[in-house]
């Protein structure tokens, strides 16, 4: 697992428990640290493997550069150099017919990479004011999700030239509620938070209007659940994240020093999760371990695993207690065959 801290500092750590027990402290395999002249120079806002291959990374800061990492040296490749703080950066997770890294920074354009040719390639003009989250959609390779602080929240598809393919519209384009703004708003202030769902069906935004919402991506309509109000006082990007391959699929967001889980698709506020000293940061979601990691203030990474439903035995069958007992503790111990004898 990847992870940057504020203090500039890249961390590699091999997340394999091999200590048998269900609480314990991972091992950190590479570390970029403060006297390295490689590491960034001021906060590390967003890290990101290479999605093909563990060989390499990227990493972005507020020092205005996005650096490209081989893990083997933990030497950066390439360096890019912007005019602003980079808020954020994101590499397709499924593109194979491109290379690009969109990345967000104070200025108003979006700015495309191409790991390639090592330039940048070209910029997405339509937002007003700094981009504070960009998204790739996980399901199509060419389509993009920004936020800006400008309230607005933009898709694009990076063949086409000409801006956007569309703006949301929180009033789903009832314009008496709009108040006759020039503009579709997606929030009532600034988005710091983009995330789609695992199909890519779907994609989640936070502002700083304390409020969550859930849209069609596809359409761009806003789908109107209703998660009540979900505190958010994150100056810059709002890392959060959305579970996947889950019943039902959750909405994992930082809240003060613990975290919100809310159900995707109705919006009822599942559990809070608490086990962090100081504000959290950030939270990522692991589809094949079915594990959420979250990053806070205190300086600590937490792993959290969810709590295991109890099988369910019929009461006229004995079973190998156990069985049950291991079944209970570690799915993979489940046996969920059943053999011609029974």
């Amino acid at each position: 697992m990847l992870s940057g801290g504020a203090d500039g500092v890249i961390v590699i750590y091999d997340l394999e428990n091999d200590t048998g027990k269900q609480q314990y402290t991972c091992k950190a395999v590479g570390t970029v640290g403060r006297s390295s002249r490689f590491a960034h120079k001021f906060s590390v806002e967003t890290v990101q493997w290479y999605p093909f291959d563990t060989g390499m990374f990227i990493s972005s800061s507020f020092d205005k550069t996005m650096k490209v990492w081989d893990t083997e040296t933990l030497k950066p490749a390439e360096r890019f150099v912007f005019d602003g703080n980079v808020y954020c950066h994101h590499m397709s997770p499924i593109a194979r017919k491109h290379s690009l890294v969109a990345v967000g920074t104070k200025n108003q354009k979006l700015q495309l990479c191409d790991l390639k040719s090592g330039s940048r390639i070209h910029v997405l003009q339509g937002h007003r004011a700094e981009i504070l989250s960009v998204r790739w959609s996980p399901r199509y390779e060419n389509i993009l999700a920004t936020a800006s602080a400008d309230s607005t929240v933009r898709l694009w598809d990076v063949r086409r030239a000409s801006g956007s393919l569309f703006t949301l519209d929180q009033h789903n384009g009832d314009k008496s509620k709009a108040a006759a703004e020039a503009v579709n708003t997606a929030h009532d202030g600034r988005v710091n938070g983009l995330c789609f769902s695992g199909d890519g069906l779907y994609l989640v935004t936070m502002g700083t209007d304390d409020r969550m919402r859930l849209w069609n991506s596809a359409t761009g309509e806003n789908t109107l659940v209703n998660y009540g109000k979900v505190s958010n006082e994150s100056r810059k990007g709002l890392k959060f994240t959305v579970s996947s391959g889950c019943s039902p699929d959750c909405a994992f967001v930082p809240c003060g020093s613990s975290v919100a889980v809310y159900a995707l698709h109705s919006g009822e506020l599942l559990s809070t999760l608490r086990g962090h000293y100081n504000n959290v940061d950030c939270c990522d979601f692991h589809p094949d371990y079915q594990e959420l990691y979250t990053g806070g203030k205190d300086c600590n990474i937490l792993a959290w695993v969810p709590a295991l439903r109890p099988p369910d035995v019929e009461e006229e069958s004995s079973v190998n207690k156990d069985a049950i007992g291991l079944a209970a503790v570690n799915p993979a111990f489940d046996d969920a065959w059943s053999s011609e004898e029974d």
